[in-house]
């Protein structure tokens, strides 16, 4: 006998089952090519906040989440300013003290006297003394190399080392009775007098002459900063080693950066307690200075600042600070923060602009400046202005 079937009983279920294995195979291919595509348009990049960089075309409008994956980061928003910018470098420098100044023992006896590190000596205040003897500090830029005495003629006895010795004498307080003129570079006998003065009050025999060793002449007051001499040792050579009381940063600067510092410029000195106080360059060297044999370090130029306010750095000797100088300016820059940046795949660098509404686009920029020590660049680019808000990593 034979058995008819119809349509209904027998070739439907047998066409249903192919097409819904079709239909997987063809959603797995679907989705394999969509990953594949996700996977060629996101490069990985630690420095995204969200742990990527897009690779698609810019200015396309997307709803940006932090993933809940392994590369998600915390983030928060900075407004794009307009302002002046700096372009700042960061250098290492040393706090401490101006000037090295060796003093010398010129005469002859004993050391029988000898101040403390660290000691502070002004003009007028006693040095050392050899054979009980005070030899004391007067100011002046010319080193005492003779005995200074009172002549036949006051014309006799002149030069830079009498001007500045009754110069020092007047500012001390002597000579006012015997009216000496605090700019004559002669030694009259209104010089003798002030010595004499000077010799009263320090306890020593009235000569009205200074014999060579019994003053020392420096620009400035003296900070003692180590003794070579010792106690009951010939007065002769080097006694003591002295810095002036005057603060001052010290800057090894590239040599390259020499022609971008310039004299009176303002700086900013970061102490080592973290506090910020501002510096002036007093001074840029000219010459030079070669890296030791080996090194791969660059030549380098002798800086040095004085901090505006001596007060805020203490009195720490030889510590080590840092110092951003300018370089370059920029005015009415368009400025983010230098961590908005976003390096895309493609080459370039890009910034994640937030709308009001929470939408995110990235938009191309071109850098201009840096400000290391603020941390900011100065962006330009289609479609950004002051006031927006950039994603950045949340600190």
């Amino acid at each position: 006998m034979i058995t008819q079937t119809t349509d209904t009983d027998t070739q439907t279920p047998a066409r249903r089952r192919p097409t819904r294995g079709r239909r997987r195979r063809r959603l797995a291919a679907a989705l394999l090519v969509l990953a594949i595509l996700v996977g060629a348009a996101a490069v990985v990049d630690h420095t995204h906040p969200y742990g990527i960089s897009l690779a698609h075309p810019l200015g396309v409008r997307h709803h940006a989440k932090p993933s809940s994956g392994g590369n998600s980061a915390a983030t928060a928003t900075a407004t794009v300013a307009r302002r002046s910018l700096a372009a700042r470098t960061s250098v290492d420098g040393t706090l401490g003290y101006a000037g090295d100044y060796t003093i010398a023992a010129q005469g002859h006896g004993t050391i029988t006297w000898l101040p403390a590190v660290g000691r502070v000596i002004r003009q007028g205040q006693v040095l050392y003394r050899a054979d009980g003897q005070p030899v004391i500090l007067l100011y002046g830029s010319v080193p005492a190399y003779r005995t200074l005495a009172e002549g036949a003629e006051a014309s006799d006895v002149t030069g830079a080392d009498v001007a500045q010795l009754n110069r020092d004498l007047v500012a001390l307080g002597y000579g006012s009775d015997a009216g000496l003129d605090p700019s004559s570079d002669e030694f009259g006998w209104a010089t003798k007098a002030a010595i004499k003065e000077l010799q009263d009050d320090l306890g020593v025999e009235q000569t009205g002459k200074l014999e060579l060793g019994q003053v020392v002449f420096l620009p400035t007051a003296a900070r003692v900063t180590s003794v070579s001499a010792t106690l009951g040792a010939p007065a002769g050579g080097p006694v003591l080693k002295a810095s002036s009381t005057t603060r001052q940063v010290v800057l090894n600067l590239d040599a390259n950066l020499q022609s971008q510092v310039t004299v009176g410029e303002t700086v900013t000195i970061t102490l080592p307690n973290g506090r910020a106080t501002p510096g002036r360059v007093t001074s840029v060297g000219t010459v030079a200075t070669a890296p030791a044999s080996g090194s791969s370090s660059a030549s380098t130029v002798e800086v040095d600042i004085t901090p505006t306010d001596t007060a805020a750095t203490g009195t720490l000797d030889k510590a080590s600070v840092q110092v951003a100088i300018t370089t370059d300016t920029a005015r009415n820059a368009l400025v983010v923060p230098v961590n908005a940046l976003l390096a895309l795949a493609g080459g370039g660098y890009a910034v994640e602009v937030v709308a009001a509404d929470g939408v995110h686009r990235l938009v191309a920029v071109q850098l201009g400046l840096f400000d290391d020590a603020e941390g900011l660049v100065q962006v330009s680019g289609a479609g950004l202005a002051a006031g927006q808000r950039v994603v950045v990593p949340a600190s």
